[in-house]
């Protein structure tokens, strides 16, 4: 008997509207989530819609490989598509102008910290001979701001579905006990309440988890975690580009020699829309700030593409990344927090003290 194949058609049909449903489900879950609180006073809108959205296209990917529909359906998992349209919307609540307005000494510190970090984590991710896509994602990542951070690096360098879903996991699970036991630290070192929120700003990776850190800490400390935050929130456009032109001009078609012409052709042209949106935004001519239509739009196209990697997972693929990115994340983490307390403590109170 001849076997029934559903047309194209049908099958792009269906896989976009499992990929709907299951957005829906993991919207449903970080709404929840995000009122509750977690053991220890944790507010529950630290774990970030991107985590319940990978897990529920891990629930949808099982339940397809247990029916043996996965390949029926692939045709209408579309995460590029997704994770192209989320990342030029981010763009249009990145104001860039922020980094000529903001306080000298936040500048001065997103300038260290992002610069040294991202390179000490791009070594040290060479030394473990980790895959150059995953040092692009995890670096930008552990040095810029977390889980936007490393979706903007990995649209910019192509990177695999598993190595975004691996880091952006690892970001969040790491933001949460960070939020919490670095107020603890910071009290027992008698730090004052604006090199406490530097701290905060220049090292935990979520933004969520930054203003946590910063409430429990103080109304002061709050404030200025959010501004350090959100000036390195700023950097992700430039960090993207110079990545998107450092990938594109090492193309094996290039021998060495990249032409301008090969590395237009290389460049992944969603990253100008996403400047372009950034400089509509600081001029005021678009407004994807929070509680907007575009931000709402973003934030449905990045939980579609979440859950799109997680439909399209490989566990063998993520077994065979193994613990070496795990213990490179660790390692770059416990530097991200010596160099930014020591850059918070000498900035805010010898060099710009506020």
């Amino acid at each position: 008997m001849r076997k029934f194949t559903l047309p194209r058609w049908a099958q792009i049909l269906l896989g976009l509207l499992l990929t709907l449903l299951l957005g829906l489900l993991a919207w449903w879950i970080t709404g929840k989530v995000y009122k509750t609180n977690l053991p220890l006073g944790i507010p529950g809108k630290v774990l970030e819609y991107p985590l319940w959205a990978a897990l529920a296209g891990l629930l949808g990917n099982a339940l397809l490989r247990l029916t043996r529909q996965h390949e029926t359906l692939r045709a209408g998992i579309r995460t590029e598509l997704f994770l192209k349209v989320g990342l030029i919307l981010l763009g249009a609540g990145i104001n860039i102008k922020l980094l000529a307005t903001a306080a000298a000494g936040a500048i001065l510190q997103a300038a260290v910290m992002i610069s040294s970090v991202f390179f000490f984590s791009w070594w040290l991710a060479g030394k473990f001979k980790l895959d150059e896509r995953l040092r692009a994602v995890m670096s930008t990542a552990v040095s810029v701001c977390g889980v936007s951070a490393a979706i903007a690096a990995a649209g910019s360098v192509s990177a695999k579905k598993e190595q975004v879903t691996y880091v952006t996991t690892l970001v969040i699970l790491v933001a949460l006990p960070m939020m919490v036991l670095m107020p603890i630290l910071a009290n027992t070192l008698g730090l004052s309440e604006t090199v406490a929120g530097a701290w905060f700003g220049g090292n935990i990776d979520t933004t969520a988890a930054v203003i946590g850190a910063g409430t429990i800490y103080g109304e002061t400390a709050q404030q200025i975690a959010g501004i350090i935050k959100n000036t390195q929130n700023a950097a992700i456009g430039l960090v993207a580009f110079l990545l998107a032109i450092y990938f594109a001009s090492r193309d094996p078609a290039s021998k060495g020699r990249p032409s301008a012409r090969l590395v237009w052709q290389r460049f992944p042209k969603f990253v100008l829309g996403f400047v372009l949106a950034s400089i509509l935004y600081a001029l005021g001519w678009i407004d994807g700030g929070k509680g907007t239509v575009i931000a709402a739009i973003k934030d449905w196209a990045f939980t579609l593409a979440f859950v799109s990697m997680g439909l399209e997972l490989s566990i063998t693929q993520m077994r065979q990344m193994g613990w070496k990115p795990v213990i490179v994340f660790a390692l770059v983490t416990i530097f991200n927090t010596l160099l930014a307390l020591g850059v918070s403590y000498v900035i805010f109170t010898y060099l710009l003290p506020l």
